[in-house]
C-alpha cells in the first residue's frame, strides 16, 4: 500500500474492529458524538418553525454515528478534518446497492414528508462533487422529481442559472447549468441534497442565490449526517423566518464534532509530517500491453450522463430500461476475471461479501492477493470507479453489474480533494493514487492539477472498470502518469468505459444521428427563434479538439471514427482527373520532422510580436467599425487559431467574452448552410463576423460572398490576419510574411483535420465533418502558438492603437492585385488554371504539405520568411525559382497535369536534368515533411519529363484550390 504509515502506534481496538477515526481523534483531539449521547444541546430536531420532527437522526448513538463515519486529515488550510462516509461511494469502496439504496430511502422519506401532491412538484438539487450521486438517488426515491446538480465544470454556450460558494471546500465555486431555464423557476418544494450538513452555510448560500430569483414556500434539506451545532441550527432557522419559507431537514443520522481551537495548525503539522510527495507515492509506469481494455457501452443516444444539465423522470425511465444491456456488456468484458457467472441473488439487496463488514465500519479491507480471480477461495473483487462529479451513471452501472455477476462488486469515485493517506486500521484513508486532471476544466473554476483515488491501491481488486465521460477521455487519462496507468500498476485488469458527455442540444455525432432541421425556418435578416432548434450544438474541447471549451465551438460533426485519409499522390490524381473533390478525403496527417519542428519554433519566436500586432489591429478595427459585441465565426481551419487569438485580445484588452465558432466552407461547394442556420437561431446575423487566416488570391472571399446571397442577414466581409492579396477591408496587415500556424496542419489547429463534405457522411441536415486526431497529442503545439503570440499583447498595445487610428482614415478598398498576379502567372507558366496557383507564404506552405507541387516561385531577396519553404521544397525535390517581379513573397504551383506517373517512386516531383533525359529522383528523402521515404502506391520509377506543360494533354484541372482547409485562406 502507498501512503505514509506509522508502526507501533497506540490505537483503541474493540473486538478486533478499529474505528477508522481513531488515528485522527487521538492526534487532532477531534471528538465525534451521536445526538442521543449529546448533553446540554438544545434544538437537535428539525429547524425551529419548520414543522414537526421528520426523523433527523436525533436518536443516533455515538456507535451508530461511527458506523457511518470515519475520520481523515484534509490537505486544506480551511478545514483540517474530513468526515469520511462509509455509504456515500466516494472515498471508501462500498457495495453499489448499499450506496444507491441509502439515497433512495432518504428520497422515500422526503416523498412521505411532502405528500404526493407536493412531491410531484418538487425539484431535487445535489451538490458537486461529493453528493451528485446521492442527490440522484434521492430523486429516484421521490420518483417523479427532476434532478439537477451543481457543477465546477463550466460548459460553454450553456447559460448559468445561478452560482454560489461552498466556503470550506477545496474548490469553492458552484455553477447551476440547467438545460431547461425554467427548471428552477417553479414554486414547488426545492430539495437540497448534500452528504453532510456541517454548518449550513452552503445551503444558506444556495437558498439565498435562488430565492431572490425564484421565491418558493418550502425547502427540504437532505443529508446523510446532520453535524451542525446549536448555533448553526439557529442561524438557518432565522434565515428561513427572514425569507418566510419553511425549511425541513431529513437526515440518516445526527451528532456533533468537537474541534480544538488549534485544529488547523495541528492538521497542517500532520500533513507536513506524514504526507508523501505524489511522485514518491506512486512512480509513473506504463500499463503492460493489454492491461487496459476499452469497453463499448453503447450508451443510449441523447441520454444525459448525469444531472449537470438536468435529469428528468423520462431520462430515469430510459436509463432503467437500458441498464441490463449495459451491465451485460461490462460482464462480458469481465469474463476473464469473473467467468461471466450470473449472480445467484435476485432480491433487492446484493449479497454481502467478505469485505462488507469492514466496509460497513469504514475501514479498507485487509489486502489479499490480486490477479487470481477468487484468490483464497473468495469471489473475485471488481471495482467500478466513477470520476469526480460523474457518480450516478457509474453507480447504476455498478449496481446492475452487482446483480449480474457472482463477484464482490464495489463502487467509489475519484475526487479533486487532497487528503492525507495513512496506512493504519484506525484511519479512514489507507491509500491514495495521485494522477493529473484529465478533463481540463476552466482554470478559473476548478483548474488543472492533481486528482485522487482513495482506498483503491492495495485493496485486493482483481479488476477495475474506470468510468469517465467523453470530456474526460483525453490524452492525460492515457498518459504514463494518468489514472489508467496508476490503476494498472495495482490492479491486473483495467477496463475503460466512456459515457458520452451530454451537452444541451447536442447529438451523438459518433453514432451519426440525423436530426431534422426546421426547413421552414428560413434565415432572414434577423434572428429566427427556433429555426435551428433541431440542429446539434457545437462540439467543444476537450471532447473535440485540444482547445479549451470556451475558446471555440466547432459547428461540425465528429468523423474521428471514419477512415478518410489517402496518400497525397492518389488524392491528387483523383482530383485532377475529375474523379473526386478535394473535400471528400483527407491527406495523411504526417508529423513534421524534428528539423521542421525546430524551424517552426524559430519562426514563431521571430514573428510572434508581429502576429500579435496584426491580431490587435484586426480586432480593434472590427470593434470600431463592425460591432462592439461581434460573434466570431472563423472558417475552418485556417481561421480558427486566428479567431481564438482575436477572442483572447478582446477579453484581455476590453473584458469582452466574445462568442467564437468555427464552420466549414468548401471551394466549389459553398458554406455549411446548416451552420449558418444555427448561428442565425442563436445570434443576430448582423453581429456575425467571418474570420480567416490570410488571403491568397481571394477565392474564398468570392465563395463566401456568393454563398451568403441566400442569407441576406449576414455580412460577407471577411476579417483576416493578413491580406497580401488586397481582397478585404478588415485586416491586421497586408504584408506577406510567415504566419507560423500555416507551417503545420492539425498540430497547430487544435488537432482537428480539414473539413470533409461527402454525401454518404454528411446528409442534408448535418454539419460538415472533421476529425479530431487525439493520437497526435504529443506533437500538439496549438496552445503553445496561442500562448506565445498572446504573451506579446501588452507590449504591442500602443503600437496597435497608433496603427488602427491611421488605418481607420485610410482607403482600404480591395484592389484585387493578388488575383491579377495569379492570372498573369497562370498564363506565363502555361498552367491555364488559377486554381493551381497558390500565392503567398501560407498557401505555398500548404501546397508543399498537402499537394503535389510542381515548382516554387520565390521573390528575390525574400529572406528568412521563406526558410521553411526552402526546407520543404528540398525535402520534396521541388525546384525553387527566384523571381524579381512578384507581389508576394512566394507562389506555389501545383503540378498542372498530374498523374502518379508524374512523380518518382519516392513521391518526389520529376525534374528534367541538364542534358535533357528525364529521371526520377531516387535519394529517398521525398514525401511530406517527416514522412517515411517512399511515395504513393503505384508510382512509376521512370516517367516522361515534366517541364512547362504548355498545351500537353492531361486531366481536368485540379479542384483543390484555396480556402479554409479546403484549403486555406480567403
Amino acid at each position: 500500500m502507498s501512503g505514509a504509515g506509522e508502526t507501533g502506534m497506540t490505537t483503541r481496538e474493540c473486538n478486533d474492529v478499529v474505528w477508522p477515526g481513531t488515528w485522527v481523534s487521538e492526534r487532532l483531539d477531534v471528538e465525534l458524538t451521536g445526538a442521543a449521547d449529546t448533553t446540554g444541546t438544545e434544538d437537535t430536531g428539525t429547524d425551529a418553525g419548520t414543522g414537526p420532527d421528520t426523523g433527523t437522526g436525533t436518536g443516533t448513538s455515538t456507535g451508530e454515528l461511527r458506523g457511518l463515519l470515519g475520520l481523515a486529515v484534509r490537505d486544506n488550510p480551511k478545514r483540517a478534518h474530513l468526515l469520511v462516509s462509509t455509504v456515500l461511494g466516494k472515498h471508501v469502496p462500498r457495495s453499489p446497492h448499499v450506496v444507491w439504496r441509502t439515497g433512495y430511502d432518504l428520497g422515500v422519506r422526503v416523498r412521505e414528508l411532502l405528500g404526493a401532491a407536493d412531491a410531484a412538484r418538487a425539484v431535487v438539487l445535489g451538490y458537486a462533487e461529493t453528493a451528485t450521486g446521492l442527490g440522484h438517488a434521492v430523486a429516484d426515491g421521490l420518483a417523479d422529481a427532476p434532478y439537477l446538480h451543481s457543477t465546477r465544470r463550466p460548459v460553454a454556450g450553456v447559460a448559468r442559472a445561478a452560482g454560489f460558494e461552498e466556503s470550506h471546500s477545496h474548490h469553492t465555486s458552484h455553477l447551476l447549468l440547467p438545460e431547461d431555464p425554467e427548471l428552477l423557476a417553479g414554486t414547488g418544494p426545492l430539495v437540497l441534497v448534500d452528504d453532510e450538513f456541517s454548518t449550513g452555510a452552503t445551503v444558506l448560500n444556495t437558498v439565498r442565490a435562488l430565492h431572490t430569483r425564484h421565491p418558493r414556500e418550502r425547502y427540504v434539506v437532505v443529508a446523510l449526517v446532520d453535524m451542525r451545532s446549536a448555533a448553526d441550527r439557529g442561524r438557518l432557522a432565522e434565515f428561513a423566518a427572514e425569507i418566510g419559507a419553511r425549511v425541513d431537514l431529513v437526515a440518516l443520522a445526527a451528532g456533533t464534532v468537537r474541534l480544538p481551537a488549534d485544529v488547523l495548525a495541528r492538521g497542517r503539522e500532520l500533513v507536513a509530517r506524514y504526507g508523501t510527495p505524489a511522485v514518491a507515492e506512486e512512480a509513473a509506469a506504463l500499463p503492460a500491453p493489454g492491461a487496459v481494455a476499452r469497453v463499448e457501452l453503447d450508451w443510449p443516444r441523447g441520454l444525459p450522463d448525469g444531472g449537470r444539465h438536468g435529469f428528468t423522470p423520462a431520462h430515469r425511465a430510459r436509463l432503467e430500461a437500458a441498464l441490463p444491456a449495459l451491465a451485460e456488456r461490462l460482464a462480458d468484458a469481465l469474463a476473464p476475471v469473473a467467468g461471466g457467472a450470473v449472480a445467484t441473488h435476485s432480491s433487492g439487496a446484493a449479497p454481502a461479501g467478505p469485505a462488507e463488514a469492514s466496509a460497513a465500519s469504514g475501514t479498507a479491507p485487509a489486502p489479499r492477493a490480486a490477479g487470481v480471480p477468487g484468490a483464497g477461495g473468495t469471489r473475485p473483487r471488481v471495482l467500478v470507479l466513477g470520476n469526480e462529479e460523474l457518480m450516478y451513471a457509474p453507480l447504476r452501472l455498478a449496481e446492475a453489474l452487482e446483480r449480474r455477476l457472482d463477484a464482490e462488486v464495489r463502487f467509489s469515485t475519484t475526487t479533486r480533494s487532497p487528503v492525507l493517506a495513512v496506512d493504519d486500521p484506525g484511519y479512514a484513508i489507507r491509500t491514495r493514487l495521485v494522477f493529473p486532471a484529465h478533463d481540463e476544466p476552466d482554470p478559473g473554476h476548478d483548474g488543472p492539477g492533481e486528482r485522487y483515488a482513495y482506498n483503491v491501491a492495495g485493496a485486493g481488486f482483481d479488476a477495475v472498470v474506470a468510468v469517465v465521460d467523453s470530456a474526460g477521455d483525453t490524452p492525460a487519462l492515457h498518459a504514463p502518469d494518468g489514472l489508467l496507468a496508476r490503476l494498472a500498476a495495482h490492479i491486473p485488469h483495467v477496463l475503460l468505459a466512456v459515457v458520452p458527455a451530454y451537452t444541451p442540444g447536442a447529438r451523438d455525432a459518433v453514432n451519426g444521428a440525423r436530426d431534422a432541421v426546421n426547413a421552414a425556418g428560413a434565415v432572414a435578416g434577423h434572428r429566427v427563434p427556433g429555426a435551428a432548434a433541431a440542429l446539434p450544438g457545437p462540439l467543444r474541447g476537450p471532447a473535440f479538439s485540444s482547445y479549451d471549451p470556451e475558446e471555440v465551438g466547432w459547428l461540425l460533426q465528429d468523423l474521428s471514427a471514419v477512415t478518410l485519409e489517402a496518400p497525397t499522390e492518389e488524392r491528387e490524381e483523383a482530383i485532377q482527373s475529375g474523379g473526386a473533390h478535394y473535400a471528400e478525403s483527407l491527406p495523411v496527417e504526417y508529423q513534421p520532422s524534428p528539423e521542421y519542428q525546430r524551424l517552426f519554433r524559430a519562426a514563431l519566436d521571430d514573428s510572434a510580436a508581429r502576429i500579435a500586432r496584426a491580431v490587435g489591429v484586426v480586432t480593434e478595427t472590427l470593434l470600431a467599425e463592425r460591432s462592439d459585441r461581434p460573434v466570431l465565426a472563423s472558417l475552418a481551419r485556417a481561421g480558427t487559431p486566428v479567431g481564438v487569438l482575436m477572442r483572447r485580445w478582446a477579453l484581455r484588452r476590453h473584458g469582452l467574452d466574445l462568442p467564437h465558432y468555427t464552420l466549414s466552407i468548401v471551394r466549389g461547394r459553398g458554406i455549411d448552410t446548416n451552420a449558418l442556420r444555427w448561428l442565425a437561431a442563436h445570434h443576430d446575423p448582423a453581429d456575425v463576423v467571418f474570420v480567416d487566416g490570410w488571403t491568397g488570391k481571394g477565392a474564398i472571399t468570392r465563395e463566401l460572398a456568393a454563398a451568403l446571397r441566400d442569407f441576406p442577414g449576414f455580412d460577407p466581409e471577411i476579417a483576416v490576419l493578413a491580406d497580401p492579396g488586397s481582397c478585404v477591408r478588415t485586416y491586421g496587415t497586408r504584408e506577406d510574411f510567415l504566419i507560423p500556424s500555416a507551417c503545420l496542419n492539425s498540430t497547430v489547429s487544435g488537432l482537428v483535420s480539414r473539413t470533409v463534405l461527402r454525401v454518404d457522411l454528411v446528409g442534408p441536415d448535418d454539419f460538415h465533418g472533421a476529425k479530431y486526431y487525439r493520437e497526435l497529442a504529443g506533437s500538439d503545439v496549438s496552445r503553445h502558438f496561442l500562448d506565445t503570440v498572446g504573451a506579446h499583447f501588452e507590449a504591442v498595445g500602443a503600437e496597435v492603437d497608433t496603427a488602427v487610428k491611421e488605418l481607420l482614415t485610410t482607403d482600404r478598398a480591395p484592389s484585387w492585385a493578388g488575383w491579377a498576379a495569379v492570372e498573369r502567372i497562370s498564363e506565363e507558366y502555361g498552367i491555364h488554371d488559377v486554381n493551381l496557383v497558390k500565392p503567398g507564404v501560407g498557401e505555398t506552405t500548404r501546397v508543399l504539405l498537402r499537394r503535389v507541387p510542381w515548382k516554387i516561385l520565390a521573390r528575390r531577396g525574400a529572406g528568412a520568411d521563406l526558410a521553411h519553404v526552402r526546407l520543404l521544397a528540398e525535402q520534396r525535390g521541388v525546384p525553387v525559382e527566384e523571381v524579381g517581379e512578384l507581389p508576394y513573397s512566394c507562389v506555389g504551383l501545383i503540378h498542372p497535369r498530374y498523374t502518379r506517373g508524374a512523380t518518382g517512386a519516392d513521391g518526389r516531383a520529376v525534374t528534367t536534368p541538364a542534358g535533357g533525359s528525364a529521371e526520377a529522383s531516387t535519394d529517398g528523402s521525398g514525401g511530406s515533411p517527416g514522412a517515411p521515404a517512399g511515395g504513393g502506391p503505384g508510382a512509376a520509377s521512370g516517367v516522361p519529363a515534366v517541364g512547362r506543360p504548355g498545351d500537353a494533354a492531361g486531366g481536368r484541372p485540379g479542384d483543390m484550390a484555396g480556402g479554409p482547409d479546403g484549403g486555406g485562406p480567403a
